[in-house]
Formats: C-alpha cells, structure tokens, sequence
C-alpha cells in the first residue's frame, strides 16, 4: 500500500488500512553513517531509507547490507597454505 504517514505516495509494506504496521507507527529517519548512500528518500518530514524503516539496526552489527556509498573489500588469496604441503610440493617438482 502506499504510504501515508512520513512517506507519503511511497509503495510500504508495513501500510495497512488501519495505518503502519512498523513498530511504533513511523518509519525512522537515516543515521549519519547513511549519508551519500543511492537509497535514501527525501521527503517533507526528513530523510528515510527506500528499503529499511529502521535504518539504525542495520548499522548496529556491522555495515548496512544495501549500503550503495560502502564498497566491501574482497581479500584474494586470503586461504591460508599448509606449510608442510608447500615444501613437499616444491621438493617434489
């Protein structure tokens, strides 16, 4: 449904006809840490998240997972090489 409390026109599935179903009626505004991502809505009663209504519990355990502005680092050869298998492969060849 669409939303009709702090989003207003914007599709919420916490929007029902007896009004938001989210915990305590509203969806909350952005954190700092949610500055310069590409899923933030402006609107009249402030910033808000496209995806989450509580954007302050995804930051609470690590980095946002729909974080746009934050580029995870994949560590290449990060697998660790038994020494006693290396040695014996390069004595062998």
């Amino acid at each position: 449904m669409v939303c009709q409390t702090v989003k207003n026109g914007v599709e919420c599935v916490f929007m029902t006809k007896k009004g938001c179903s989210f915990n305590g009626g509203t969806c909350h505004t952005i954190i700092d840490k949610c500055e310069g991502c590409g899923r933030i809505i402006e609107c009249p009663t402030g910033n808000y998240c496209m995806i989450y209504p509580d954007p302050s519990a995804k930051w609470a355990i690590g980095s946002c997972p729909s974080a746009t502005h934050i580029k995870n680092e994949i560590k290449e050869n990060s697998q660790k090489i038994n020494p006693l298998k290396a040695s014996k492969r390069k004595a062998g060849h």
